[in-house]
């Protein structure tokens, strides 16, 4: 008589856990997404004087768990992608040059792909992925901070430095080769992400 009655208890605890499990792995990752709303900031230095490009437009998707409390956990997904030519320096001159090193003609895009990464508790994640920048793809890590936002949107934060010459970009130079590129640039990014 007990065993009925004990197999009909297993099986109820068993359908429960498969039940809960089920719901954990359909409400543990979060997606989010941000497009052309981005704060993208890339910096140089010349023979002549400093210069900044800066972009809006562009787009990024992460996914992301949260423990109980609310709190950044894991991070499973991140893409982005924005287009080279969005980045202006307000000098139509350096644009052009800019976009020959970065080979806009055929590469238009700058992305970046997730391989791997780890959200730390100090408020920063480290990712690892794929770097494509004119036409030429490395592995990168990047290190960004996080803030969640009072709207429960997720800021990323952070920046990364970039030798052209690793990317097979040749620094431009302008006023018949007087003046140079340097090869280090530094790219910054500000971006907020919304479910």
């Amino acid at each position: 008589m007990k065993r009925p009655f004990l197999l009909h208890a297993k099986k109820a605890v068993t359908f429960f856990l498969l039940m809960q499990f089920t719901f954990l792995l359909a409400s543990a990752q979060v997606s989010y997404f941000a497009k052309d709303d981005l704060n993208l900031l890339v910096s140089g230095s010349s023979t002549l004087h400093d210069w900044d490009m800066k972009a809006a437009k562009g787009e990024c998707k992460a996914q992301f768990t949260f423990t109980e409390a609310g709190q950044l956990a894991t991070i499973t997904e991140l893409s982005f992608t924005t287009p080279a030519e969005a980045l202006k320096s307000g000098h139509d001159g350096m644009d052009k040059n800019a976009y020959k090193s970065l080979k806009t003609d055929k590469h238009k895009n700058i992305t970046f792909i997730f391989s791997s990464g780890k959200v730390n508790t100090d408020g920063s994640i480290n990712c690892i992925g794929k770097l494509s920048i004119a036409g030429v793809t490395h592995d990168a890590e990047l290190f960004a901070n996080y803030k969640i936002n009072t709207d429960k949107s997720i800021t990323i934060s952070g920046n990364k430095k970039i030798n052209m010459v690793y990317f097979n970009m040749e620094p431009s130079t302008f006023m018949g080769g007087m003046f140079k590129i340097g090869d280090e640039v530094n790219l910054k990014f500000d971006i907020t992400l919304h479910k």
